[in-house]
């Protein structure tokens, strides 16, 4: 009786997300963590035929250029960060990072995201030098900047270079949570400021969580949910948290404890991102959502899970071979394959089989 109650429940509250694009915090939390599969399998068909409507049966492609593994920052789960000493850094030259460009260019690729650490003030002059020089010199293609805080001037001179979006996961929205993921001197009340800021300027935005992170709770990721839904981001990134060996939570996955009890810490990750790629399909149609390499790395059908639960977005890795490696945010991070540029029959053939195909149309999207 109870369980027949709780899923006509669950099914109402689906029926509103699917009507409104909106619910209450208890009936987001309600869906999330549902120990119904039929509610599951019911929330992922909605947000695909949602993506369908929009998008068709395409899934953009970006080109995902790591250019630089070194960091000012010590996120205590980072694999790059500033303390690690067991990574080989490096930061690309001018030369192979429009290199990997005109190779990405002709191979199809429209859109270029530049990740990589946070540099700092002394990296402003190089990161907007190379982005005006791929404004040049690829004129009909979108740049994407993933490289952390800056000050509002320096975001503007990103922008006035020619950069179109910027990706800036706050990874929690909760205080709390952000201090025991962050050291000392790292802010998220300046991280939220960015955003705001990278808004303001007219930058097509994204942000995003980290799911099953160290100490989040069940209430951490419904605030998250009601901050992206207020913030209304163009882009938003959701990955499962996957540890890193050199950081306190390297046995994370064998030590931690699960948000759904009847799953192994590592598989609530993966099924509370498809979830919650569902849950944010149904509140932003048009909205740009990868299916992350994190996603592909967790799971051999990742990639696939996550188009068939509304994802719409793939970022094949462009980066130089010599240092994809390096690049190590979390352990065994995949680049290469149906994850980089050199494998894009691979990836066409994966999403051939799910009956999708790649666009390599810009995607651009921006709210009225």
């Amino acid at each position: 009786m109870l369980k027949n109650c709780r899923m006509n429940m669950e099914a109402s509250f689906l029926d509103k997300l699917q009507r409104s694009g909106r619910l209450e915090a208890e009936e987001y939390k309600s869906l999330l963590f549902s120990r119904d599969r039929e509610t599951v399998l019911s929330l992922h068909a909605m947000a695909r035929e949602r993506t369908l409507a929009e998008f068709g049966h395409s899934v953009y492609l970006r080109g995902l250029l790591e250019i630089s593994n070194i960091c000012r920052n010590d996120c205590l789960y980072c694999g790059i960060r500033r303390s690690n000493g067991n990574i080989r850094r490096y930061r690309l030259t001018g030369t192979r990072i429009m290199d990997s460009c005109r190779k990405a260019y002709r191979s199809g690729f429209r859109t270029f995201v530049l990740q990589g650490g946070e540099l700092g003030p002394d990296a402003v002059r190089w990161i907007t030098e190379i982005t005006s020089e791929i404004r040049r010199t690829f004129p009909d293609c979108a740049i994407t900047l993933s490289l952390g805080e800056y000050e509002d001037s320096v975001y503007a001179e990103f922008r006035d270079a020619g950069a179109d979006r910027y990706l800036l996961r706050h990874e929690t929205s909760d205080p709390r949570h952000y201090a025991r993921l962050h050291p000392e001197g790292m802010s998220l009340a300046h991280r939220m400021y960015c955003l705001d800021v990278l808004k303001r300027l007219g930058f097509q935005t994204g942000t995003g969580i980290m799911v099953a992170s160290p100490y989040q709770t069940a209430d951490d990721i419904v605030g998250d949910i009601l901050f992206i839904g207020k913030f209304r981001p163009e882009m938003i990134g959701l990955g499962p948290f996957i540890p890193h060996k050199d950081t306190i939570f390297a046995d994370y996955w064998d030590r931690g404890q699960s948000l759904l009890d009847d799953m192994s810490v590592r598989d609530a990750a993966l099924e509370l991102t498809l979830r919650l790629i569902s849950i944010f399909r149904l509140m932003f149609p048009r909205a740009l959502i990868p299916a992350s390499t994190a996603l592909a790395t967790i799971a051999p059908d990742g990639r696939e899970r996550g188009i068939l639960a509304g994802a719409n977005v793939i970022m094949p890795n462009i980066t130089p071979p010599s240092v994809r490696d390096d690049y190590a945010l979390y352990d065994c991070k995949l680049s290469s394959g149906a994850e980089s540029a050199e494998g894009l029959r691979e990836l066409a053939a994966g999403l051939e089989r799910i009956g999708y195909v790649i666009s390599w149309d810009r995607g651009d999207f921006r709210y009225e």
